[in-house]
């Protein structure tokens, strides 16, 4: 199904934690926009061109200006409309979001990559495990203070964050699930379970050029 009314056109990846996150801010702001699902051994010619970096999630504007991260797609997307008060935590500043968002890419994410593809890096993939399994027990500590990671309703950060610990938690599922992280656990399920997270999850086939994208976000 295509719009009659232009829109930003989202380049994205179903399964990248990146792409995801910037989805879940786009449906929590209320942001359309034309989505069109890549395969990653084949990128489009136009997504290359409007960002040489090839990597997702990149938001097309129609004026041609390009957002190229997917934390600045969020905060764009947020900072037009912001009904779940995502950027104000009630429990510190947006500054102290961002700065556990930097933490996640910064120093969590390696060591997921390092967990999920050991034979790709000269490491132990238990040692990686180990390292990552500090920062989610610092999570497990916020979430013991409050239902979200900074405060009483969820904001940018639970949205950023929640993509990476997903993809730690299915790594090795019995091994997430025997972890005492009660708190995470809820936290992790009580996101998965939800409707916005099943409305940034639809299976699209993959955009063709000439072809019109997806109308996202579904109904």
């Amino acid at each position: 199904m295509s719009s009659a009314t232009a829109l930003p056109v989202l380049y994205s990846f179903r399964r990248c934690p990146y792409a995801m996150r910037a989805r879940l801010a786009l449906i929590a702001s209320g942001t359309h926009c034309e989505l069109r699902e890549i395969v990653l051994r084949d990128k489009p010619t136009e997504m290359l061109t409007a960002s040489p970096k090839g990597t997702v999630p990149v938001l097309v504007m129609t004026d041609g200006t390009v957002i190229e991260q997917s934390l600045d797609i969020m905060r764009w997307a947020l900072r037009r409309n912001d009904p779940q008060r995502w950027l104000q935590p009630d429990a510190g500043t947006l500054d102290d979001l961002l700065a556990l968002v930097a933490a996640c890419d910064g120093d969590f994410k390696p060591q997921l990559d390092r967990y999920k593809y050991p034979n790709r890096f000269n490491d132990a993939e238990h040692a990686a495990r180990e390292r990552g399994a500090a920062f989610l027990r610092e999570l497990e500590a916020r979430l013991s203070a409050s239902p979200h990671l900074a405060g009483t309703h969820a904001t940018l950060a639970d949205a950023a964050l929640m993509p990476f610990v997903r993809q730690f938690a299915m790594v090795d599922a019995a091994w997430f699930d025997a972890q005492p992280w009660p708190r995470l656990h809820a936290w992790l399920s009580a996101w998965t379970a939800s409707d916005l997270f099943a409305r940034a999850m639809p299976k699209y086939v993959a955009w063709k050029p000439g072809e019109t994208g997806i109308d996202f976000p579904p109904p």
